[in-house]
């Protein structure tokens, strides 16, 4: 039943996409009396294109038999009064909104492009942020300063490490004898990033370093320099992060302004 009411909520989409193209352009097919405009058509044929599918008079003539058949299904839909029950005109609706949303994000986009000045900004100042040294870490977090006094202790004393992280509250890496792998100082909060850069191959931490998420004691297994991949290499994501940031900003400018009752 899930499944019927999506499909007419997006036959119900349909229809309403196809009433408003109907005005923007020719009639490409009337299906029982209902143009549908060959604007649609367009979009169709457009979105085909793009996913590799040539232009060619089979391309025409499949988008033609598929919103003829789209058509079809819409107005059974209609037949069977399902635009009237509420659930489906719901559904209709948020994938209404949906598709606005991405249609006017989309030009935002287009209309307020990001540069590539700003991009290699951004990749600089991550450069800076990561370092040129990345750390082979391996911690044990507990909650109380005494706890990690008592671990430091033993250390001492000469428990393995690798044990003592059993007792770690980091579900991540307490059975991997408290591993953190390979990271730039960068990637930690401040405290510990200190309490790291600050210790020698090998060495531990002899007082417990605190952060907001408990008591560390740290071990620095080994270093090395830093391979920062390529500004081309990473430009589409720095783009996405930048375009998300950009509409984000767009977003709360606007809840900022709005009446909201």
């Amino acid at each position: 039943m899930q499944n019927l009411s999506k499909l007419a909520a997006a036959l119900l989409l349909g229809a309403m996409i196809t009433t408003s193209a109907m005005a923007a352009g020719s009639t490409f097919v009337t299906v029982n009396g209902v143009a549908i405009s060959q604007t649609l058509a367009d979009i169709f044929i457009a979105e085909q294109k793009a996913q590799g599918a040539p232009d060619s008079p089979e391309l025409k003539k499949a988008v033609r038999e598929e919103l003829i058949r789209r058509e079809l299904l819409i107005q059974e839909a209609k037949k069977a009064g399902l635009d009237k029950k509420p659930e489906v005109a719901a559904q209709a609706e948020a994938a209404r909104q949906a598709f606005f949303v991405r249609a006017y994000v989309q030009d935002y986009v287009k209309k307020n492009p990001i540069s590539d000045a700003q991009l290699k900004a951004q990749y600089e100042a991550i450069k800076t942020q990561l370092g040129n040294t990345e750390y082979k870490t391996r911690h044990i977090l507990v909650k109380d300063e005494d706890d990690a006094k008592a671990i430091i202790a033993n250390l001492k004393k000469g428990a393995k490490f690798d044990e003592l992280a059993k007792q770690s509250i980091d579900p991540g890496s307490k059975d991997k004898g408290g591993d953190l792998g390979w990271a730039s100082a960068g990637n930690f909060v401040k405290p510990f990033s200190d309490g790291l850069t600050s210790l020698s191959k090998g060495k531990y931490t002899e007082i417990p370093v605190k952060t907001e998420f408990g008591y560390h004691v740290i071990l620095l297994e080994d270093s090395r320099p830093l391979s920062v991949p390529p500004f081309e290499e990473i430009k589409p994501r720095l783009l996405q992060q930048a375009q998300s940031q950009q509409i984000n900003k767009l977003v709360d400018g606007l809840r900022a302004k709005a009446k909201v009752d």
